[in-house]
């Protein structure tokens, strides 16, 4: 017999489905969008006209107004005024960057050696170790991005409390649909083993890996994992959190998210990375 529990979570895991399903969907129809609209602007131009395309985001976003988000597929959490005990601090004066580039950075980074991504949040500090090896185009993005400042002032805008357990950040527009402008391919999705029956893998607590919305998709949004979670092996793991670090996710997701119980949507605490950094042992 099907316990509560155990059909909580499995309703949690039907609506990340869907969820990732309605995100490729997206990227199809935005595609096909983006080719009629070129054909348009072309005819436009060649009758002599002039247009103007504004700089939007990329294939697999949607507008800044629409539900997107934190799940590994960036689906925007439902926002609600929260009455939970704030744990963190207050955030560092600044705002987050605009900035886009075209294509993703050459490769700079030595795949044989360590490297250390540090997010200071308003809630602590929370340190990665990098996995150049087995995810060296991720590892080296995320290089020049924090190098650039990319990640600094930008807040953690989803927290997943209900079937898989995670926090999302990295997008500095906070709404589950900014990314640096270029994507990413996936890496090292064999690192958790073979998938099970339901075609699930566990993403081990202080696993830290990329959010996409399709295969080769990723860009600057990434989740931590606080709990054991099960996923389809679609996300590259490119990194894992030090004890401390987790103990500061765990803070986080102590003070729950504003979904009303429904288990996805924006961390009650004020998670916000004040500064990253990513630094060669």
């Amino acid at each position: 017999m099907v316990t509560k529990d155990q059909r909580r979570r499995q309703l949690a895991r039907e609506k990340f489905e869907r969820q990732q399903a309605r995100r490729v969907d997206h990227h199809r129809k935005s595609r096909r969008r983006n080719a009629a609209v070129a054909g348009v602007l072309a005819v436009v131009v060649a009758g002599g006209g002039t247009a103007w395309a504004a700089g939007a985001f990329d294939g697999s976003s949607k507008k800044k107004d629409d539900a997107a988000g934190a799940t590994p597929s960036a689906t925007a959490p439902t926002t609600a005024a929260s009455k939970v005990p704030d744990p963190c601090e207050k955030p560092a004066a600044g705002d987050p960057t605009t900035a886009t580039w075209k294509t993703a950075p050459a490769m700079s980074i030595d795949k044989s050696a360590k490297y250390t991504f540090t997010i200071s949040t308003t809630c602590g500090d929370i340190p990665i170790s990098l996995d150049a090896a087995k995810a060296p185009a991720t590892v080296n993005s995320f290089k020049f991005l924090a190098d650039k400042g990319f990640f600094d002032h930008t807040r953690c805008h989803r927290l997943t409390t209900a079937g898989i357990f995670v926090l999302q950040c990295g997008d500095p527009t906070a709404s589950g649909s900014g990314g640096p402008g270029y994507k990413l391919p996936d890496e090292n999705l064999t690192a958790f083993g073979k998938a099970d029956a339901q075609g699930m893998v566990t993403y081990p607590a202080g696993t830290v890996a990329m959010a996409n919305s399709g295969p080769n998709t990723g860009g600057s949004q990434f989740f931590l994992v606080y709990k054991d979670s099960p996923l389809q092996p679609n996300y590259t793991p490119f990194g894992t959190m030090s004890a401390d670090g987790l103990k500061v996710l765990n803070k986080i997701a102590a003070a729950g998210e504003n979904s009303g119980g429904q288990g996805d949507g924006a961390p009650n605490a004020t998670a916000v990375i004040n500064k990253a950094t990513v630094t060669k042992s």
